[in-house]
Parts: C-alpha cells; structure tokens; sequence
C-alpha cells in the first residue's frame, strides 16, 4: 500500500498538478459513516475525471480536481501566497465529507495547489473555470487576485493568462461559508444539522479545470426550441467577441441537418427539418456545433420539446409539445454519506436518476440544490422532466435586505444558465414559504427571464406558508404527508400537482447515518409492508387525477441522513421495496393519466369535460343515460345513478363495460345510437373502448360495433355520434372520476347490526369491543347482554362521507369503530378530520361471496379491509407485510354477515 501512496503522488507531481511538500504523500480519504458502492472507486490522482460542461464543451482542457493543500482561516485577508498550507484535501469535495480527507466545517477556509500550463497552449487564453464553490470565493494566481464570486451553485471562470508565468504557477482560493448564520441561499444546510436538515458542503464541491480560448470566446450557449418553426432559436453568448461571426450547425450521428449563421449575442435560427421531438419515453437529443469566426469551436447538445399549458378534458393541465403528460417523480436531494453535496463518481450521480427511471417515474424534483451540469446532461439523456428548485435561505426567519439581494443575483443565474437544459419544465423559487418575500413578484421576475417554461411561486403554499397565496404563476402545489391528497383545485390560469407526498420509511440496521435520530412520516415494520403501504397511497393518485391534479412527487429516492424514507438506503446498498411492484404501480398511475387504461373492479363516475357543463355527469334515469348535475348535496338516488362498476368489456376484454352499481348485471349499451342502461345487452354495443381523449384530455369511448362513433353528450342527452364539427370533441370527452357512492354494498343506515365471521370453523364468532379494544369472540344467546350489546353497532352514515359508513358502539354512543395504527378500537369521536376518516368504512361486495355478506374497505386507506387475525381485528391489505396481511385466508375473514343484532 506505501508504495502505491508513493507512485501515486510522484504522478502527480510530474504533471505539476499538486502542491510540493512533506505532507503531499500521506493524503487518503476519511472513512465516512456509510460507505456507498463508489466509495473506493474515488481517484486521489485525477477524481471525476469527466468532462464538467456537457452543453460547452472543448476538446483541450486540464482538469484540477485531485489533492490541494488546505487549512482553515479566521479570515480571508491574507493569502498564503508561495506558502504551504499543512493539510490535504481532495478537490472537489466539500471539505465536511469524509471523501475530502477534512471531515470538518469551517467558516473560512484556504485552498492552494501548483500547475504548469502545457505547451501547445502557447498564444491562447487560459481561462480558470469553477463548476460551484460554496458560497464566497476569492482566486489569487501567482499572488494576483484574479477575481470574487458569491454564489454556491453557479458555474464561473476567469481569463487568468495575464497572471500567468514561464514554468510553475500557483493558485490559491479563499473561501467563506457561513452556513446559516447568514442569509444566504442554502438549501438544507445547517450548522446543527439533524432532522431534515443537513450536513453543510463548504468549499470547492464541483470540477476545476483549465482550458486555452482564443482572445474572444464562447461562454454560454442559450438553446430555446421552436416546434412551430421546426428550429433551434440559439443565442452565443461571448466573452471579447462582440459582433463576431458565428456559424452554427445541428448534427444528428455526425451528420449536419440544419445550419445557419449569426453574430454573437443575437437570435439565430437554426432549422431542424422534420424533428424529432424529446419525450421521456423517447429522449433523443441533437448534436450543436458553434463556431466563432475568431476561431474559437465549441460543441453541445439540445432536445426538440415544447412546455406549456392548456385545458386538456375540461381541467388546464401541463402540457409536453402540446400534450398532456402526467408528471410523476421524486423529491431528489442529491446527498451521498461520503460526497455530501457531492456524487463521489460520475457513475454514482448516474445511477439515481437511472434508478428513479427504472421505477417507472418520469419526472424529478431536484429538491432547493442546483446540481452540476454533468447530473442535467443524465437526466436529457436519460429522459427526467425536472422541477428545478431554488435552493431557500433559511427557514422561519425573515430575510434581510441583503439576504434578498444575494437570492434574487443567484436566482436569476440559475435561470439563465440552464435555459439550454432539456429536461426543466418548471421552475420553484420559494419551497414551503422558507425565507419567502415578495411571492408574486419574484414569480414574475423568473416568468420575465424564462416565458418558455412554468414557474412554480410556491412548491407547498398549503403546507406551511404563513403569507396569502398572490395568485402569481403557472402552478398550485399542495404538500400532503402522507397523503396524497389536495386542498385546492386547477384555476383558469394555474395547473394543481402534489408536489410532495410519502415520507414512508422502514430502518435497515447497518445502512442508517445515525441510528438513534431516524425520522420518517411512517415507519413500516418490513420491505413487504413498506412497499404495499406505497403501492396503496400511489393507487390513490388516478382519483386525484381525476380531479385535476397533473403531477406528484414522492419523497424520496434514497435515505438522506437522519431521514429514512427512500427506496434506497443512504448508502444506495438496499432497496427498501420491492421494485417490481413500485414499477408496476407508477405506470398504471401514468397510463390513467393518459385516458386509456381505466380501474377494472372499481366504481367509478363519469363527468362531462365540455366547458360549461363540468358539473354534469353521466347518470341513467328509468333505464336512458342522460347526464345531469350532481354534488355533495345530492340526494342518494342521484349519486347511485351516476355511479358505475367497470368491468372487463363484455366482447373484448382490452375493452371496458359498465356495470350500474344499483342495478346489478344491467350495462350501459347503446341502441339505435342511443345510450341505455339494460339487462343482458348484445356484447358488443355494452362494450366501449377507452381512447385518449379526443380534446387532448380525459378519456374517449368508442363503440367497437360502431367505428368511429364515439359516446357524447347532446344536451342532456347521451349517443353514439362521429364527428360534426363544433363542440364534439369536448361533448365526446370524459372525465373517469372518483365514484358519487363509493360503497357498492349497501347496509341499513340506523340500524342495530352485528357483522358474523364467516371463515369456516369460526362462525360462531362475531365483531364485538371490550372497552376500547376491538375483537371478535364467540357470542351467542346465552352470553351476557353487556357482550351481545358489545358485539352490536348502530350503522351512520360515514362520518368522513355519506356514501359510507361509521359503526357507532350500542352501548357506548358517540363511540365509533376506527383504525389506528391498523388496528381497530372503538372511542369516542374527537371531532377531527383524521378520526371523522379513521372511523369511516366503505361497504363492498363480499370477497369471499355469500348473500348477505359485505366486506368493509377503510375510507382513507383504499385496498386495505376489516380483517380478524388470532382474534383481533385490523385493517389489512393481503401480502403487505404486517403478521395481520397473511393471505391465508385473507378473502374469508376480510368477509362479514351482516347479521341479526346480538343486543337489544
């Protein structure tokens, strides 16, 4: 091992690229609490050796990264110029994580390293060029200061050939982070971090390098795709070259198929001819090639996309080159327990994008922290929406004047440099009101510097943001753990997403940051139960896309400190969940977004998209479908008639059928163009087959026996019609919503009950409570009247809905049957929203059959039942995990006969 330390820094040492001096060879990484599967593939002789500029970049460059001298400072004032400095640190890590070889904060802090400019640079530029630095930097070469950056997430360079000399040179950086006592823009760094807040990344966190530039360059290139024009609308921007001309070509596998010319700082269209547009399904990406006539050549890369709004089946949604596409992601945070803020190899920052992708999502947030550009080049690449934060001062204090100042300068750079990125759709200046002013103007402002995408005022405005919602921008966010679920509906102008919901965790002994200061929204006892518990609270999202939401986000990929609520431990060496199933059920929650894959077993209603009638839904009335107004006040009948099971389609099962939830085995079937509700229809007019919808959203139903015809609404009326023109497209859209009456069993609401068990060799067994607790034990006439009362409810209407139901104690009024931490107790009502859910139960038909029978489904946990297991009660899900989930015998004790009352 010493001698591969010795070869390793003689290497180093030719190529001029670290400090001479006595401590050089003892450099090595620290051991970090979690050691991820990249940890020892870190280079000490040349880290992150990639390219760092994807979207600009030369074929001539040197790179920086590797071992620096380092020490701590009181301050910045005086530059260790032509001094060595005591300790190492590996660049560029920040120097709190155990890959910088420091492992420690400081305030104030001093890098210094030597370099030699190679020889085939003679006669050109040499620009130095820094990835991020966290947060003030100041550069001195050979003793002259060359420059000061404030800003811990933007890219920035110097012109350093003034300063250079024959043969060595020297390079000294300063820099102050204060973390949070400042206002500066921080993300979720603390000083004490714990909880959801984390370790600080000071310093140098992502590449230095060097490169040879003509005199006057290209610094930026501003790519704004034009899908009506079929071109690329590209700006230069450039350093010392003002009106040079530029000539610039786009390539698709080496071969150029568009091209134009311009000069620097203005609009040049470039056409792309017949393009083909990015997607996430399908990411392809263009070459560009720009050339100055001042000789300088730059190279990069551009997608074909379009991002914007528009009423899609009735409810203003997002759009992706004009069509609605559900935006399904999670909250990425991008920490590593050996890198903090930095991925310890290109490999490694691949890998969580690769992985979010495999897991059926289409979309990331990337959560208040702006990565490097080789992360946005993975995710065009690899076909990511991103929801690009701003990363927050600090949270529950009021930002200073020059706190404000410092957000808006770095705020407005990370919008101009990445307007070139694919994958951002949208941008979210301000998460949960931390460190919020001024909403609605700083919505307009990032509106006014990027019109091409939406902008976000407020990521959980619900959620913990004192201050009233202005009403600025493109999107309403509603925060929800565990959710989901919204408090608020799309508008005119501004779309609804979920923009953080899950939270669930489970620990793995071995894999924790710190095992006695975990924190999760939920924990769950095993992979089993976790991943059932997310297939169950992602099940729910269709409904909510039903009712307008257009996007969600899931908290999170991977543990990240303190907080163990990913698909991944904090080490990326476990996978929580099983993946399958996670995979399984995002691209069912995709496909119901896109209208043609509708919820088979499950009641279901259908609303009117046509504007102006979005309150209207499909109902039958004696037989003939019309479609009327229904809402909360309407009368049960009403909400029955409007509700429908969907079936396998009677002559073609990739079809749908309808079945009507009052009156069993009659469908929905057209005759004579006319739509009907009938008892054992021709199988082929009873089957309907689910189409994107025709106006761009929602769903459209053709009749196989009837190309072409769709099901509409004509006045009141329902038919099988092609298209006339006018409003057809919306009148022929639908809307699959959450049913009016989600109960398709029906109980006797004021009622005395009691609920039989009905799994064989137990049916002399009844659902009773003693006191709180709630389980089943044999009960017959004989039994004493207190327990044949205990075993008696009174059936109300579900306190949480009144297409449920809520079972109140016989002998105890006021108290109810609820779950709590799955099991079932019976207490008294508190009044709140949670108990009012907890205590509500949706009737279903029986899962084991058998007349008289029901199965009780939770109100607010969907696919989870009433079940009894070794004499107790709980709400169980077959298979999640929890002893209570065994599917031995799931169908029969999740099934009750609803029978005589026991009590009197």
């Amino acid at each position: 091992m010493r001698w591969r330390v010795i070869i390793t820094v003689f290497a180093l040492l030719a190529t001029g690229l670290v400090a001479s001096g006595p401590a050089a060879a003892a450099f090595a990484p620290k051991q970090p609490p979690l050691k991820t599967p990249w940890t020892d593939q870190v280079s000490t002789t040349n880290p992150l050796p990639e390219y760092p500029r994807p979207q600009l970049v030369r074929t001539r460059w040197q790179s920086l990264n590797g071992v620096w001298q380092f020490a701590g400072a009181a301050n910045l004032d005086d530059p260790p110029v032509n001094r060595d400095l005591a300790e190492r640190v590996l660049v560029p890590y920040p120097i709190e994580s155990a890959l910088s070889g420091i492992q420690r904060h400081e305030a104030y802090m001093f890098y210094r390293r030597t370099f030699t400019v190679p020889a085939d640079w003679a006669g050109q530029h040499v620009q130095l060029n820094f990835g991020a630095v966290m947060w003030q930097s100041k550069v001195w070469v050979n003793g002259t200061a060359v420059g000061t950056h404030e800003g811990g997430y933007d890219a920035f360079s110097y012109d350093i050939t003034a300063a250079l000399r024959p043969g060595g040179n020297e390079i000294v950086v300063g820099v102050w982070n204060p973390v949070d006592s400042q206002d500066i823009p921080l993300g979720k760094q603390r000083l004490s971090p714990g909880g959801i807040w984390y370790t600080p990344s000071s310093g140098i966190w992502q590449t230095a390098w060097l490169e040879p530039t003509p005199a006057g360059h290209v610094s930026r290139l501003d790519t704004i795709p034009n899908l009506p024009a079929s071109a690329l609308d590209l700006t230069v921007q450039a350093a010392g070259a003002t009106g040079q001309t530029v000539r610039a070509q786009v390539l698709t596998q080496g071969k150029v198929v568009g091209e134009a010319s311009g000069t620097t700082g203005s609009a040049i269209r470039v056409p792309v001819p017949g393009a083909h547009l990015w997607t996430p399904d399908d990411p392809f990406l263009y070459d560009l090639r720009v050339t100055l006539s001042g000789g300088d050549s730059v190279t990069g890369y551009f997608g074909m996309r379009s991002v914007g709004k528009a009423v899609l089946g009735g409810v203003l949604r997002p759009t992706l080159n004009g069509k609605f596409v559900y935006q399904l992601g999670t909250l990425d945070q991008g920490f590593w327990p050996d890198g903090i803020y930095t991925a310890p190899t290109d490999e490694a920052l691949r890998f969580d994008l690769e992985q979010e992708k495999a897991l059926g999502f289409n979309t990331v947030r990337k959560h208040i922290k702006v990565e490097s550009a080789r992360w946005f080049y993975w995710a065009d690449r690899l076909g990511l929406m991103v929801w690009q934060d701003m990363p927050a001062m600090v949270a529950g204090r009021d930002a200073s004047p020059a706190g404000q100042a410092r957000f808006e300068s770095e705020l407005r750079r990370m919008v101009e440099n990445h307007r070139g990125i694919t994958s951002i759709v949208q941008w979210i200046p301000f998460n949960e009101g931390w460190g919020e002013y001024d909403a609605g103007r700083i919505a307009d402002l990032v509106k006014s510097l990027d019109p091409t995408r939406l902008v976000n005022h407020d990521s959980g405005s619900n959620c913990c943001d004192s201050d009233p919602d202005p009403g600025n921008g493109d999107v309403i966010d509603d925060h929800t753990y565990v959710g989901p679920g919204v408090t608020r509906s799309p508008t005119a102008t501004r779309v609804l997403v979920q923009g953080e919901y899950g939270g669930l965790g489970l620990h793995v002994t071995g894999h924790e940051w710190d095992p006695a200061h975990t924190f999760a929204y939920e924990i769950q006892p095993n992979s089993d139960a976790l991943t059932a518990r997310y297939v169950q609270i992602t099940g729910q999202l269709p409904e909510l896309i039903s009712q307008g939401v257009s996007g969600s986000i899931y908290t999170q990929p991977t543990d990240v400190e303190d907080e163990i609520n990913g698909f991944f431990t904090y080490d990326r060496q476990v996978r929580k969940m099983d993946f399958a199933r996670v995979r399984a059920v995002n691209l069912q929650v995709v496909a119901a977004a896109s209208g043609t894959v509708l919820p088979v077993g499950k009641l279901v209603s259908l609303r009117v998209t046509t504007p102006g009638y979005t309150d209207r839904y499909l109902r039958h009335i004696g037989g003939v479908a019309n479609t009327e107004v229904v809402n909360a006040s309407s009368d049960k009948v009403l909400k029955q008639d409007a509700t429908y099971w969907v079936r396998p389609g009677l002559s073609d099962s990739a079809c749908y059928s309808f079945e009507s939830r009052n009156f069993p085995g009659q469908y929905l079937r057209h005759r004579g163009y006319r739509v009907y509700r009938e008892a054992n229809p021709a199988p082929a007019d009873a089957t309907f087959c689910a189409k994107q919808g025709l106006s761009g959203g929602g769903t459209s139903f053709q009749s196989p026996s009837l190309p072409g015809y769709f099901m509409r609404h004509r006045n009141s009326e329902v038919w099988m019609d092609t298209d006339p023109g006018g409003s057809f497209a919306d009148d022929a859209t639908w809307n699959v919503v959450g049913p009016w009456w989600r109960s398709g069993g029906d109980l006797q609401e004021g009622a005395a009950h009691s609920f039989g068990v009905t799994t064989t060799g137990y049916t002399n067994r009844y659902l009773r409570h003693s006191g709180s607790d709630v389980r089943t034990d044999v009960i017959d006439a004989g039994s004493p009247e207190a327990d044949r009362q205990d075993a008696t409810f009174v059936v109300r209407a579900g306190l949480a809905d009144n297409s449920c139901y809520s079972f109140e104690s016989r002998n105890q009024p006021g108290h109810f049957l609820r779950h709590s931490n799955y099991q079932l107790h019976s207490d008294a009502s508190d009044g709140s929203v949670l108990f009012q859910k907890d205590a509500t139960f949706c009737a279903q038909q029986p899962r084991a059959g058998g007349t008289g029978n029901a199965s009780l489904e939770s109100y607010n946990y969907p696919t989870y039942f009433v079940r009894h297991y070794s004499s107790l009660v709980y709400i169980s899900a077959a298979g999640a995990g929890h002893a209570w989930d065994n599917p031995n015998l799931y169908d029969a004790d999740s099934t009750w006969r609803d029978a005589t009352p026991l009590g009197a």
